[in-house]
Order: C-alpha cells, then sequence, then structure tokens
C-alpha cells in the first residue's frame, strides 16, 4: 500500500427551497497518505481509535471501496480492478456481518460456498473437516445458522473464510461480543492456522488482548495516517518505558539499590522497583537484590498494552 488517499463527499445540508438546488459538498478525508507493506505469513495489527480509518483501509484491501487515490497491491493484483482473480486469494471475516446463509443450516452454507468457488470435491472434504476439527463445528453443523450463538457463528464464518484456502485473511473485529472463552479459541485458531499454514493475516480489534496474544507488529493510525510502524515492545518502550519488579523478601528488611534511576516503593515484605530496561536491565536489578536479601518471590510486570495507547494518544504532538 502506498500513498493511499480515500475521501467521502457529503452534500451540505441546507435550508428552505435552496436545498433542491444547491450542490455544495463537504469533503471528509478517512484515510490521508497511508503506506505500508505486509510480508507473506506475517500477522500484522491495525489499531487506533473510532475514525482512525482502520476498516477502510480492511474495506480498500479487501477490493469493497475504491480508494480516492494510491496504489494497492495484493498477491500481486489490485483488488478492486481484479476482483473474479483476487477474491479466491483471500479469506475476509468482519465480526458485525455474516457471510452465512441465516436460515440453513451450517452446513449448507460450506456446501453453498464450495460452488461459488469451484472447490474440487477432495479438496473441500479435506479442508471443511479439517476446519471442523480445529473449530470443534462438529456437534452445531446441522443447526441454523439463526440459531447459533454468538460464538459458534463467528467459527462458522472463519470455516467459511478458509475452506477454498486462501493465502491471506482479513480480520475486522473478529472476537467482538463474544465471551472469554470464545475469544481464546478464535485466537487460537488463527494463531495456529498462521504457524502451520503460513497464512498471512490482516487484523483489527478494539480487544487488547487480541493484539497482544496474536500480533508480533502493528501499524498503529491517528486521523487516517500512520503514526507508528514496528513490533509491540518498541511501542511499549516508546512510550511507557517504565517496567515493574514485584519482590516478597522472606525477612522484611529496608530495600536500598545503588541504582538512582530505579523508583523503590515497600510495604512491609512486599517490595515494587519501578525502572527504565533501557537504563537498567532485569539481570542486574535481580543480581543486586539477591546478594543483599533474601527472596521469597519476584514478578515481572510489562506495561499494559492499554496504558501505553493511552499515553500515545495524550502525547503533546497528538
Amino acid at each position: 500500500m502506498e500513498d493511499l488517499v480515500k475521501e467521502y463527499r457529503r452534500q451540505k445540508r441546507q435550508n428552505g427551497l435552496w436545498r433542491l438546488w444547491s450542490r455544495e459538498y463537504s469533503v471528509t478525508r478517512a484515510v490521508d497518505g497511508v503506506s505500508f507493506s505486509v510480508g507473506e505469513g506475517e500477522l500484522l495489527a491495525l489499531l487506533g481509535g473510532n475514525g482512525a480509518g482502520k476498516s477502510t483501509i480492511m474495506k480498500s484491501l479487501t477490493g469493497i471501496l475504491t480508494p480516492t487515490s494510491g496504489t494497492v497491491e495484493v498477491a500481486g493484483l489490485v483488488p478492486w480492478r481484479q476482483r473474479k482473480k483476487y477474491v479466491p486469494h483471500i479469506g475476509a471475516v468482519f465480526g458485525q456481518r455474516s457471510s452465512l446463509w441465516w436460515d440453513l443450516p451450517l452446513m449448507d452454507s460450506f456446501t453453498i460456498i464450495s460452488r461459488l468457488y469451484e472447490i474440487p470435491v477432495a479438496n473441500y472434504a479435506k479442508n471443511l473437516q479439517q476446519l471442523i476439527d480445529l473449530l470443534d463445528m462438529g456437534s452445531f453443523l446441522e443447526t441454523p445458522v439463526r440459531s447459533l450463538s454468538l460464538g459458534q457463528r463467528m467459527r462458522g464464518d472463519l470455516a467459511a473464510a478458509l475452506v477454498h484456502e486462501p493465502s491471506i485473511l482479513f480480520l475486522d473485529e473478529p472476537t467482538v461480543g463474544l465471551d472469554v472463552f470464545a475469544k481464546r479459541q478464535i485466537r487460537s485458531f488463527v494463531a495456529e492456522i498462521n504457524r502451520t499454514q503460513n497464512v498471512t493475516v490482516l487484523l483489527t480489534s478494539h480487544d487488547i488482548d487480541d493484539i497482544e496474544n496474536l500480533a508480533d507488529r502493528v501499524v498503529l493510525l491517528d486521523r487516517g495516517t500512520v503514526a507508528y510502524d514496528g513490533d509491540l515492545e518498541a511501542l511499549r518502550l516508546r512510550y511507557s518505558p517504565h517496567r515493574v519488579l514485584k519482590v516478597r523478601l522472606a525477612d522484611e528488611a529496608a530495600v536500598t539499590l545503588s541504582n538512582d534511576t530505579v523508583e523503590v516503593s515497600q510495604s512491609g515484605s512486599s517490595v515494587e522497583i519501578a525502572f527504565d530496561p533501557r537504563i537498567v536491565s532485569v539481570s542486574a536489578l535481580i543480581d543486586e537484590i539477591n546478594k543483599g536479601y533474601k527472596i521469597a518471590d519476584i514478578s515481572f510486570v510489562e506495561a499494559e498494552l492499554e496504558d501505553v495507547l493511552a499515553r500515545f494518544y495524550s502525547r503533546d504532538d497528538a
């Protein structure tokens, strides 16, 4: 994707009869010059608040939208110009919309999809059985889609998106509204097909756990532009550098450390040490504590991604 721009024109509201002849429009730029590339087999997350441009980018990548300007090429094809050639290469799941037939049993939806994609019978049987096993769908294949729980329907949508063996999977809010158990099932499945089948995955989600459990690389969007493109750890270090080492002492003692860049807080035998890993290493801290004090328990706490994003969007140049 290079210099992608998507603008929406809306006719301005006028009062009185003049509105019948008015041709004045307002222009909203939803995506403003976005560029990034994704490698084969990569799992990339698009992050950003409402209106940041995530869904517009996903719809441009899947060929649903035609951008105002810029270039997009996926698997050597332009999505909105070469749709017939392009669609067999991709699968897409939009959390708020289903690709399944509402009044038919789930199995019938898969059969229809196999005909639409003209999947050879042997390939279809093999692919579907693998998806049934991975997504644990055997107990509700004959249930009408309208009677499925949200988690069951989402598993059905994932299977429908992958039964034709696409090399690229687009997931737009795939766990929205799901309970904790269903979310874990979806995340485990996505990670599995990415790892074992080298399926390239582009993901958007407001669920921070989706991002932390699946993506190694994130593209952070802000008002239609790319504000950050890199791995999660670098994002944490950039916007929330401090980490916390939690220590419980076997014998209560006042803890003092030689490094003056760390912050020590203590309540009885419980000690918390805030530090910047770019300045002092975890191993150096543990070594110093271990030499001077008897440790009963120790743990390391990463910065919460939600806090990192909050710091990013509240930064001075935002």
